[in-house]
């Protein structure tokens, strides 16, 4: 009886976060490359093609985009939130893989996880910082 053995494909795993969003990513040296996003093609996952470019940007600067097969699994925020998850998630693999794309990444500003979010309602206001009109008489 024989067994089959797999082998071990080595792969680059790296997290990134925008807003709300989530995106954690897998980069495995190729000869080809496939972009997956949920089981998606990222063609179908992202419909636009600005969201597409803000996902591979990464690549783009660095001028590797022929070489990796991406696998990413994303969940919460909304889509633009997620497109840019993904590409903070693609740079920080990207600098595991080699040192020195760090200063091209960095200067792009990839690497810094974009702070903004929603800002929560306040009691007694109508959002955030919105109030009611007040009337002096």
């Amino acid at each position: 009886m024989a067994t089959a053995t797999k082998t071990a494909e080595k792969y680059i795993e790296a997290v990134g976060r925008r807003k709300t969003a989530i995106a954690r990513a897998r980069i495995t040296p190729s000869a080809k490359t496939s972009v997956v996003i949920n089981g998606k093609d990222i063609n179908k996952y992202f419909d636009t093609d600005a969201l597409r470019t803000v996902a591979l940007e990464a690549f783009l600067k660095v001028a590797l985009g022929t070489q990796f097969d991406v696998t990413v699994v994303v969940s919460g925020g909304g889509i633009a939130g997620q497109a840019t998850a993904v590409r903070h998630a693609i740079s920080r693999a990207l600098i595991d893989y080699d040192k020195n794309l760090r200063g091209t990444l960095k200067k792009e500003g990839f690497l810094k996880r974009d702070p903004r979010a929603k800002e929560r309602k306040k009691p007694g206001l109508v959002k955030a910082r919105k109030r009611k009109q007040w009337s002096k008489r």
